[in-house]
């Protein structure tokens, strides 16, 4: 990215030679982030993060909308903003039901929103199967002469990197991306939609992006976007096996501790390097406090129900009991993550939860 942001700082909608070979740079780059997802970069528009990116794929959508109660806030509050939404709930797993999406769309439904992954839970959604209910409702209205159109949208931030996010294979209309997700720059994101689908801009100005995302493109960003997704698509399998097996080093570490530690989510269905544990009676935030005194970094849920304080809705959802809320801890592995480092942070944990235990009295 550095010379892009230092001796390349060229605007790349100027006619000069200069600014010229920074604009084939940014397409260059938005060609590499198509073919890793299996898209056109024509059907890319480029964004400061999943959140614009969700918006924009809900403001270019009239009609009746469903999603999940466990959805990422963006989703939940864009869909509140829309006004004719339905949230559909969920199962103590975290996974989304079919049978239930289904049953939610409407003769007036023209969007259906399901994440890839969840973001607190790391549980991996059934999209092929949403997709395929998607396909069938399409053809129902095209028998009945009706011109209604429906998509499935999905924000894979969560997901790629660990899993196939191949728009094809998804068989998903529109898919949101986040860059910062993958060890790129933050505040960069994407909205994939596929020819048929017609956006509708929310930001303009310039006319950049197609007309549907103006302001100067954010060249150093997408180009450090493309190189973090090649090497994530390209090293996704080696990856995830890496992290399934620490994670499941590491629930067993706890889960022998302490035999009441609840582990949330679809054990079967659910990211590789995601560990949702919980200690019900004990108070997360301050065992939070404790690991940081040790270098082992941590989160109570997702980022931004952390910054606001708040219960987890995600939890809430899933039925999960006050006590054990306020008791959980959300464990996410990664490129820093060894056999070394993650035994380490497992007996840090431990060392938390008998030092409250004790302060408690339990």
């Amino acid at each position: 990215m550095q010379p892009f942001q230092r001796d390349h700082f060229f605007n790349p909608s100027s006619p000069y030679a200069p600014a010229l070979a920074v604009r084939r740079a940014y397409q260059e780059a938005k060609d590499v982030i198509a073919r890793a997802i299996g898209a056109k970069a024509d059907e890319l528009v480029m964004t400061a993060g999943a959140t614009e990116s969700i918006n924009l794929a809900f403001g270019s959508i009239d009609g009746h909308v469903v999603t999940s109660a466990i959805e990422h806030h963006a989703v939940l509050r864009a869909a509140e903003q829309h006004g004719n939404s339905t949230i559909v709930p969920v199962g103590k797993k975290g996974v989304v039901s079919v049978e239930a999406i289904a049953a939610a769309i409407t003769p007036a439904t023209t969007l259906v929103s399901v994440a890839l992954a969840n973001n607190e839970l790391g549980t991996v959604q059934p999209l092929s199967k949403l997709a395929e209910i998607i396909r069938k409702e399409r053809q129902r209205r095209r028998d009945n002469n009706d011109l209604t159109p429906i998509y499935l949208h999905s924000d894979a931030s969560q997901g790629v990197g660990q899993l196939d996010v191949n728009v094809a294979r998804l068989g998903v209309d529109l898919l949101t991306l986040n860059a910062g997700k993958i060890y790129g720059p933050k505040q960069v994101g994407l909205l994939w939609a596929h020819s048929g689908v017609r956006l509708r801009a929310q930001v303009f100005g310039g006319g950049q992006e197609r007309g549907l995302r103006s302001g100067t493109e954010n060249v150093a960003g997408v180009v450090g976007f493309s190189v973090a997704l090649e090497r994530a698509v390209n090293g996704r399998k080696a990856e995830a096996e890496r992290l399934r097996k620490l994670r499941d080093n590491l629930q067993e570490q706890l889960t022998s501790a302490y035999s009441n530690v609840i582990i949330s989510g679809d054990q079967k269905r659910r990211l590789p390097g995601h560990l949702h544990v919980s200690f019900p009676g004990l108070d997360a935030e301050r065992l939070i406090f404790l690991l940081e005194m040790e270098n082992v970094l941590l989160a109570t849920g997702s980022a931004c129900a952390a910054n606001k304080g708040t219960r987890s809705h995600v939890l809430t959802a899933i039925g999960m009991s006050d006590e054990g809320a306020d008791g959980s801890l959300r464990i996410s592995l990664g490129h820093l993550s060894d056999e070394v480092t993650v035994r380490q942070g497992g007996e840090a944990i431990i060392r938390a939860v008998a030092k409250e235990r004790e302060r408690m009295g339990r």
